[in-house]
C-alpha cells in the first residue's frame, strides 16, 4: 500500500515559497541596479572637473589621477614645532601691525665693569611695528637697579649704594621662524641711556599712620650722574600661547632672552663716572 510521504503536502508550498523568493530578489536586484545608475549619473552632472570624457579607460574605469583635480600639499611639521599657516587669515587690518612686550629678570656685570657695580632687577617694556611676519621694530624703556660693593661705599664713606640706569632705545626684532609655535629671535638696536650713581645712609625716621612709630629709611648721602649713548645685542626664544583648536592662532608668546648691553658711562678719573658700563640682562616676558 503506497504511503504518501510526510513532506508531500508541504512540497508544493516550499516550491511555491522558492519561486516567489527568487522574483523578490530579481526584483530587488533590478531596483539597486536602477538605484546606482541613477546616483551615478546625479554625481556626475553635478561634479564639475573632477572627471572629463578622455578621463575614461577603455574598461570604463575612472582614472583618479587623472580625473581629480590637483590639491594642495598638506603641511609638514618642522622639527622645531608645529607649523600655523595662513597666519594673516586670522590677523589683518593695521591694528595686527602693533607689537608690545613687557618682561623682568635681572642682570649682572661683566668685565671689568664687576668691580664696581653688581647685580640688580631690571623691568622692560617696548612698543612697536610689526613690518612682515619676520621684522619687527621696538622702542623700548629698561630701568636696571644695581647695587654697589661694600669697598666702593666704605671709600664714599657710607653704608650703602646704588647705581639706577634708565634707557630709550630703537630696538629691531628679526624672527628666525615666526609662522612655529617655538621661535627663534636675534635683536639689538641703541639709544639714550642715562646712569645715576647714589650713596646711602641709614637714618631714624618717624612713621605716623593711625599711631606714629619708629624705624630707618636709607637716605642719599651723595650721587653722581651722567647722560650718554649705547647699545645692545642679543637673542631670545620664544613660545606661542594659543593654537588653532582654541579658535585661531593667538600673538601672545612667552619669551626669555639675554643681551649684552654695553654703556658709555665716563671714566673712573673723571667725577662723573666709575668706566664703562657693560651688562648681561636676562629678561622673562609676554609679547604681543
Amino acid at each position: 500500500m503506497f504511503r504518501p510521504s510526510r513532506f508531500s503536502f508541504f512540497r508544493p508550498v516550499s516550491m511555491t515559497a522558492f519561486a516567489a523568493a527568487f522574483g523578490l530578489l530579481c526584483v530587488a536586484g533590478g531596483s539597486a541596479r536602477a538605484a546606482a545608475t541613477s546616483d551615478a549619473s546625479t554625481f556626475s552632472s553635478s561634479t564639475t572637473g573632477l572627471a572629463t570624457a578622455d578621463a575614461f579607460g577603455a574598461d570604463g574605469a575612472a582614472s583618479l589621477t587623472a580625473g581629480l583635480t590637483a590639491l594642495p600639499a598638506a603641511p609638514e611639521p618642522a622639527a622645531g614645532g608645529q607649523v600655523y599657516h595662513g597666519y594673516n587669515r586670522h590677523h589683518t587690518g593695521w591694528k595686527s601691525h602693533l607689537s608690545f612686550e613687557g618682561g623682568g629678570g635681572a642682570d649682572a656685570p661683566i668685565g671689568a665693569d664687576s668691580k664696581v657695580i653688581t647685580w640688580g632687577p631690571e623691568v622692560t617694556l617696548g612698543a612697536g611695528w610689526k613690518f612682515t611676519n619676520h621684522f619687527s621694530a621696538l622702542v623700548e624703556y629698561q630701568f636696571i637697579d644695581d647695587k654697589l660693593p661694600a669697598f666702593l661705599t666704605r671709600q664714599a664713606g657710607s653704608v650703602g649704594g646704588n647705581a639706577h640706569i634708565w634707557s630709550f632705545t630703537v630696538d629691531p626684532v628679526y624672527d628666525l621662524f615666526p609662522k612655529r609655535a617655538s621661535d627663534i629671535y636675534i635683536t639689538g638696536g641703541g639709544g639714550f641711556y642715562r646712569k645715576l650713581t647714589s650713596f646711602t645712609d641709614p637714618q631714624p625716621v618717624q612713621y605716623c599712620y593711625y599711631f606714629c612709630y619708629g624705624g630707618y629709611q636709607n637716605v642719599t648721602v651723595g650721587h653722581f650722574s651722567s647722560n650718554q649713548g649705547g647699545f645692545n645685542a642679543g637673542f631670545g626664544l620664544s613660545h606661542r600661547l594659543g593654537s588653532p583648536d582654541m579658535g585661531g592662532v593667538s600673538r601672545l608668546r612667552v619669551y626669555i632672552e639675554a643681551r649684552y648691553l654695553w654703556i658709555d658711562t665716563p671714566s673712573k678719573g673723571s667725577s662723573e663716572g666709575l668706566g664703562r658700563t657693560e651688562l648681561v640682562p636676562l629678561t622673562i616676558g609676554l609679547r604681543w
